[in-house]
């Protein structure tokens, strides 16, 4: 048997400057795809040849350009055209919430133009992320279609070599199946749908004991994304029947599958503690213990923004305190272009802040070079990989240290801090560019705070000025 391989994601949000060229994309050909996308030695053991499409992916970034768009497309495309007489199925990774402009979504354009290709009944399975969108027409073409559960996604690997084995599967077992699809009058951000909290550990739970029904092959809940404004956004559940006569049943499990994430709309919340700037460094301060965390979430790089902001940089200058600050990482090329020109202890003064509106307002600030090094992966990311490099700086006269990077990277392991010569250690209140805390940050936060600051990844889902999305939807209108 033969299936083709392809990923293909990007997080795109709309609300920053940038938009991705081909160079933003990490792109593999070969062999690598399925290495890179781990699932290689699922289709192996299978025994399962690989038609390598293409492996593409931007992260959580902005909208993408037209032409860059459509190579990576043609890629998927002309591989299925060349081995058409021989494949068995296709095994996609699409985010869901690509964003290309002119477009629309990307990845139900690539899914689009492959069913032009391939027809109704190839066996297509797709795995996505959670924070994606979705439309009938999408998951209607797809055989399979499984999300990961968890978010933050510890599970994201996992999930594709389980989606690559229930296609080995069913190309075994060929049924005239479709994904199910239902469409909720609910729209939340990824922040407030952490699997470890309620309500989603119990809708996780709910579709855990789904998948052991003998004729359900596979549900799963997706969050869907806020950063850019389209008619597919807001949540949706899929259902996977197992055989084409429980198609009619699986109908059934979708429908209570959707009441039931509705029915706990409610009970969607921030985890942990979230205040607004202000009483954010109050509580920081006053706290006993260290380390505090931090999260910027309005300039939350996970949700694809730039890592800028200065804003509670400028906080912490305004303090009078012996607490030592520790900012992680704040993304301003041009002073780390100067920075990375200096020795280890020489000093220099440096502007900090991009100044592309209120929010990077830069600072003035007289510094020491204290630490160089790189910006290295997190969880399914690879580890070892190098996505830029940082310099540690202290702030002289006060009690802040900033890591300047060259590029925007969350930092949320202990490993990328290392990697950047800090000893996390040192610090009595830590600031990342995240929006709900990584488990890494959690786990060793003594404290862990929400800033709702302002930027491109505002928290406020009420505040966003949609004006595509289906409507009433709930929490924007009262439902």
């Amino acid at each position: 048997m033969k299936v083709l391989v392809g990923l293909f994601t990007c997080e795109s949000n709309a609300n920053v400057p940038l938009k991705n060229e081909i160079t933003q994309f990490v792109v593999d050909f070969g062999e690598n795809v399925a290495k890179k996308a781990r699932v290689d030695d699922v289709f192996a053991k299978e025994g399962v040849e690989i038609i390598p499409a293409i492996y593409a992916s931007a992260g959580a970034s902005g909208v993408i350009k037209k032409d860059c768009f459509e190579y990576i497309e043609s890629c998927f495309v002309k591989a299925a055209k060349e081995h058409l007489n021989e494949l068995d199925g296709i095994w996609l990774h699409l985010h869901g919430a690509s964003e290309v402009e002119e477009i629309g979504s990307g990845d139900h354009h690539i899914l689009k133009s492959l069913r032009e290709v391939v027809g109704p009944y190839m066996p297509i399975a797709v795995v996505c992320d959670p924070h994606g969108n979705l439309t009938k027409e999408y998951v209607e073409n797809c055989t399979i279609i499984r999300s990961y559960r968890e978010s933050p996604h510890t599970d994201a690997d996992e999930t594709k070599k389980y989606v690559a084995k229930m296609l080995c599967d069913f190309l075994k077992n060929r049924q005239n199946i479709h994904a199910i699809y239902r469409k909720l009058p609910l729209i939340l951000g990824g922040e407030q749908s952490v699997s470890t909290d309620e309500p989603v550990a119990s809708i996780n739970k709910y579709m855990d004991e789904m998948e052991k029904d003998p004729r359900v092959r596979s549900a799963s809940w997706h969050v869907g994304y806020i950063r850019h404004d389209c008619p597919e956004a807001g949540c949706g559940i899929v259902v996977v029947p197992q055989t084409q006569d429980d198609q009619e049943y699986c109908e059934q499990k979708a429908d209570e599958l959707a009441k039931y994430v509705w029915d706990k709309r409610h009970e969607f919340h921030y985890t942990g503690f979230t205040a607004q700037p202000e009483e954010a460094m109050k509580m920081a301060l006053e706290f006993k213990e260290k380390p505090v965390m931090i999260t910027d979430s309005g300039d939350n790089t996970t949700s694809g923004s730039t890592g800028w902001n200065t804003y509670v940089l400028r906080q912490a200058l305004a303090q009078n305190s012996d607490k030592k600050f520790l900012f992680a990482n704040i993304c301003d090329p041009n002073a780390f272009a100067i920075l990375n020109n200096l020795e280890i202890g020489e000093t220099t003064d440096i502007k900090l802040g991009m100044n592309y509106d209120e929010n990077s307002t830069s600072v003035d600030i007289n510094v020491t070079v204290k630490a160089k090094g790189y910006l290295r992966g997190y969880m399914m990311h690879v580890h070892d990989a190098v996505y830029g490099h940082s310099v540690l700086v202290h702030i002289n006269g006060t009690n802040i240290d900033v890591n300047v990077a060259s590029t925007r990277q969350v930092m949320c392991e202990k490993h990328q801090f290392d990697a950047c010569g800090i000893d996390w250690d040192n610090y009595d209140i830590i600031v990342v560019k995240q929006g709900y805390a990584f488990p890494e940050i959690k786990e060793k936060g003594k404290l862990v705070i929400m800033s709702l600051t302002n930027g491109a990844t505002l928290q406020d889902t009420a505040k966003l000025p949609f004006k595509r999305i289906m409507r009433p939807m709930y929490p924007i209108d009262k439902i």
